[in-house]
């Protein structure tokens, strides 16, 4: 590893005020929102042209300096701290959309365009970009293949993966492939979907071709309220059971509520244990007749209270709170961690129980937030990092979520990746034969590692 020789040579291709390597300029860049690990970069790429990116990506493999790229930083677990003595290269200079084809229902963009950004382009046209995650306002289209991000509407339209037709990436040795076509019925293998979810283990995204989908013609949003976590989280197993499939299906236990109701003044009933809130999307004939169906479940599931958003004004009023959730929490807490596993439907109230025991068990408070409609929790484990061992406790019962998932036959991970903080649960997921496919792999498109080393694959 040529460090020094990377920095001259990219004094060459950068400018010096896009070219950040004294302490205070890299420092903001040493973390992603998992604040817990931090490393700080020799440099950092402030790109703003696609050749800069393949540039860099060229000088790193020539001097085997390993890189990290990154868009907004809202990582949840560590995939895109940097690695020690490589460079992170920034791409929300690379924020441009490209176009938007209203007839074939696309949009071809560059890694740094922000995910809601999308969506306020396609408007116009009627259209709208599916996937929703609660940071939408802030994170990246880069962020969002890294990872698969899904959000509270991923039920219905899919994660990220669904709805990527065709990229444009430089790979870890320079080479500048295009995976995939603007077409809805590709063939051959599925590279955009290798591409997707590899946690930028295989290089660096430059331009992506979205699907859009037209604007759902109707609404319907219902809020219930319960007196137990467990008996909202069965009541979710109910509504599918019984062959609905709503847009949303979404949980958050009184802590959350607390929060959002802080936060936002969401409007939430401040007593109950568990809030359900169920969306039903699409024309309005399908929405009015699910409407139908719905209702009685929801009577008869035990919710005390029951909401049904009267206007579009309430419907944004209850998402609102929802979207908050996470950033709220720090209104309970200075510090929280945040898990995402996922459990069977079926096995939901199960997890939540064991949660609450766990809660108990550390004698620290979990905020449950979570995407119920396919099982992906997002519990938040509440903490004081300046109260000595505090942290090491939180990450333990944090540790015994992931756990709890895997032994309910769910997963680590289902939309923030395994980055830093789940690689040593891999092999308790997986088999022995089945990592070493996944390193093989990697090995084959990154024979050096040098693109986001250390992530998601054990020591």
């Amino acid at each position: 590893m040529d460090t020094q020789s990377l920095l001259h040579d990219l004094a060459g291709l950068i400018p010096p005020q896009r070219l950040l390597t004294r302490p205070g300029q890299v420092a903001p860049f040493e973390s992603d929102a998992l604040t817990s690990y931090r490393v700080r970069p020799e440099a950092v790429v402030l790109v703003e042209s696609q050749q800069e990116v393949i540039e860099t990506v060229r000088l790193c493999h020539r001097y085997g300096v390993p890189f990290v790229a990154r868009g907004s930083g809202t990582s949840l677990s560590g995939g895109s701290l940097p690695v020690k003595g490589g460079i992170v290269i920034a791409l929300n200079r690379l924020n441009r959309i490209l176009r938007i084809d209203p007839e074939q229902r696309l949009a071809v963009v560059e890694p740094g365009v922000i995910n809601l950004n999308v969506s306020k382009a396609a408007a116009p046209f009627g259209l709208y970009y599916a996937p929703d995650p609660s940071s939408q306002p802030v994170c990246t289209i880069g962020g969002n293949l890294a990872f698969n991000a899904g959000g509270a509407h991923c039920l219905k339209y899919g994660m990220t993966s669904n709805h990527v037709l065709a990229l444009k990436v430089v790979l870890a040795d320079g080479e500048v492939v295009e995976l995939g076509s603007p077409s809805l019925e590709g063939i051959g293998a599925d590279l955009p979907g290798l591409f997707v979810g590899s946690e930028g283990l295989f290089g660096v995204a430059l331009e992506v071709t979205l699907r859009l989908l037209p604007k759902p013609e109707a609404f319907k949003t219902v809020l219930a309220a319960y007196r137990s976590l467990k008996t909202a989280g069965d009541t979710v197993a109910e509504i599918l059971r019984a062959g609905l499939l709503p847009g949303a299906v979404e949980i958050m236990d009184n802590l959350a509520i607390q929060a959002a109701q802080a936060a936002v003044n969401a409007g939430y009933p401040p007593d109950a244990a568990g809030l359900l809130i169920v969306e039903l999307d699409g024309e309005a004939g399908s929405v009015a007749a699910d409407f139908e169906r719905l209702m009685p479940l929801i009577r008869q599931s035990g919710a005390y209270e029951v909401r049904i958003a009267a206007d579009d004004a309430e419907r944004l009023r209850i998402w609102q709170g929802r979207k908050s959730a996470f950033s709220a929490v720090g209104r309970l807490s200075p510090d929280y961690l945040v898990q995402d596993g996922v459990v069977p439907r079926s096995r939901l109230g199960e997890a939540l129980e064991h949660i609450q025991a766990l809660s108990q068990k550390y004698g620290i408070r979990v905020a449950n937030v979570f995407h119920a409609g396919d099982g992906n929790l997002h519990p938040l484990v509440l903490f004081d990092g300046r109260q000595a061992g505090a942290y090491e406790q939180a990450e333990k019962l944090a540790h015994e979520i992931v756990e709890l998932c895997i032994r309910l036959e769910g997963s680590i991970t289902g939309e923030h990746g395994v980055g830093m903080e789940k690689r040593a649960f891999l092999p308790a997921m997986f088999a022995e034969a089945d990592v070493d496919a996944m390193h093989a792999i990697r090995l084959q498109m990154d024979p050096l590692e040098i693109a986001n080393r250390g992530k998601m694959f054990p020591n």
